[in-house]
């Protein structure tokens, strides 16, 4: 069983940038389906994007291209969140989730094992 570690969360200023972290420890990760998602008070859990670890082949939603980026340090057992220019609508519990590849790699992963989440606040 896989067990997802985020960090990097806190409170930036509006315009800033952060990165967070996932983490798998002791898990093979060579073929594993990552995703971001978020959820804002108040609000539904909302898709942020995702990436493949074989290949780092990766997906966003609509609303998060260009600002967002997915990104894996095998090595590591890492997968990365860089968020640029954040906006106070950013603000949310970010979290994690790991599960196997579907045949269109992280698309459309129903994703079983998740973090905890970490908290990002952008302040006006």
């Amino acid at each position: 069983e896989a067990r997802l570690e985020e960090s990097g969360g806190g409170l930036v200023q509006a315009g800033g940038s952060l990165r967070l972290s996932c983490v798998v420890p002791g898990f093979t990760f060579d073929d594993y389906a990552i995703g971001w998602f978020r959820q804002a008070p108040g609000k539904e859990r909302e898709g942020v994007g995702c990436i493949s670890t074989s290949d780092g082949s990766t997906y966003y939603e609509d609303s998060m291209k260009g600002r967002f980026t997915i990104s894996t340090n095998n090595a590591k057992n890492a997968v990365y969140l860089q968020m640029n220019n954040l906006k106070p609508e950013d603000t949310a519990v970010y979290y994690c989730a790991g599960d196997l590849p579907s045949d269109s790699g992280c698309y459309g992963v129903t994703y079983e094992y998740w973090g905890q989440g970490t908290q990002v606040t952008v302040s006006s």
